[in-house]
């Protein structure tokens, strides 16, 4: 069979979706060697492929016009027998077979402006052609991959998809990896400090992490919060947001920007709690990454994350920062707690590995 793969969101720089689609294609090179796969890149990139994987270039930015038109003609010159297609933006204009994965509904459950860089009116404009181009997706794709059983509950209610329809959805959890120390470079990281790994979107819900945190700073002067994300236009909004309502405890929330998964692990490694206080996910992935190292892990009872989660953490109500003071102040003064959560996270991440959803996806596209 000839699969066309559309990976021109790749690598952990682009967050989740980049680390989802960077897994994908190492997991299919390992367990496939039937299919013959052409993989989709924006730009040139130095990789290794077997004789089975081939690269074409299609320099169409997501969610553009030029994605729209040209990437349906590229497909119909590569003539693929399935398309597989990690995100939602599937061009309405290409009418063959394929594969969808929906990591979230974020954009139906967070419509605001705050989400987008966009003016008022570009950013309505936006959200009609997401809505379009969603909705065309969904109603149109042969099988729909989720990231998890919330995610599918979501679509198929959102989408209002009878039984029947319902049926073409089939969950398939993302896996993760546990990077490699890279002992050349030391961090000089403070001594006591709170960790948190990801995005800075409003639904990630910082802004509630930093006014809890602030408060219960007051009463340990000696913890600082590390906030590690790509420094967008989000982070840069939030750090401004502290600048301008925590300037006297500035120095004790850092924001050291993106870094790459072998210096990551220096923060995980070093950090006393880790903390997720999300108000919306699809998975959920940097939890399970700090239980991987022993980190226990404090995170909001939202969306997925009982799901992904279980019981290997303990949850807190992500708009109450009393509660939130409460169940940090738990972790870190009660060891048999904090014990308890690092073995039970241990348990838990053997459940979900990049190996295992590769070989369920290439099922599906058998």
């Amino acid at each position: 069979m000839r699969i066309v793969l559309d990976l021109r969101i790749y690598g952990p720089r682009f967050g989740g979706l980049g680390r989802y689609n960077q897994k994908l294609l190492e997991f299919l090179v390992k367990h496939d060697q039937d299919n013959q796969y052409i993989v989709l890149f924006k730009n040139k990139i130095k990789i290794d492929l077997p004789d089975n994987f081939q690269i074409e270039i299609a320099p169409y930015h997501w969610y553009s016009l030029a994605e729209q038109i040209f990437l349906p003609r590229l497909l119909r010159k590569l003539k693929p027998d399935l398309v597989h297609f990690p995100h939602f933006n599937v061009p309405i204009f290409y009418r063959d077979k394929f594969v969808v994965t929906i990591h979230d509904l974020i954009m139906t459950k967070f419509p605001s402006v705050r989400t987008s860089t966009l003016s008022k009116w570009f950013f309505v404009l936006k959200r009609l052609a997401y809505k379009i181009t969603i909705n065309s997706a969904i109603k149109r794709a042969n099988k729909i991959i989720a990231v998890s059983q919330f995610t599918a509950d979501d679509i198929k209610q959102y989408f209002k998809l009878s039984e029947q329809q319902a049926q073409k959805i089939k969950v398939v959890h993302e896996g993760f990896t546990q990077a490699v120390a890279n002992d050349k470079e030391k961090k000089n990281l403070p001594n006591n400090f709170l960790l948190y790994v990801g995005n800075a979107y409003p639904h990630k819900n910082l802004e509630f992490l930093i006014n809890a945190f602030a408060e219960w700073q007051k009463e340990h002067l000696d913890f600082h919060l590390i906030l590690v994300g790509n420094k967008n236009y989000f982070y840069q909004r939030l750090e401004e947001y502290v600048q301008n309502n925590f300037s006297s405890i500035k120095d004790k929330i850092i924001f050291p920007g993106f870094v790459p998964d072998e210096e990551l692990v220096t923060y995980y490694k070093q950090a006393k709690i880790y903390v997720f206080p999300s108000l919306y996910e699809g998975f959920g992935l940097p939890p399970l990454e700090a239980m991987a190292y022993a980190l226990p892990v404090l995170s909001s009872k939202s969306s997925c994350l009982p799901e992904i989660l279980g019981d290997a953490v303990l949850y807190f109500n992500p708009k109450d920062k009393k509660d939130f003071r409460i169940k940090l102040d738990q972790i870190l003064t009660d060891q048999n707690k904090r014990e308890a959560l690092i073995k039970r996270g241990s348990e838990q991440i053997k459940k979900y590995s990049w190996d295992k959803m590769a070989k369920e996806i290439i099922n599906i596209y058998n």
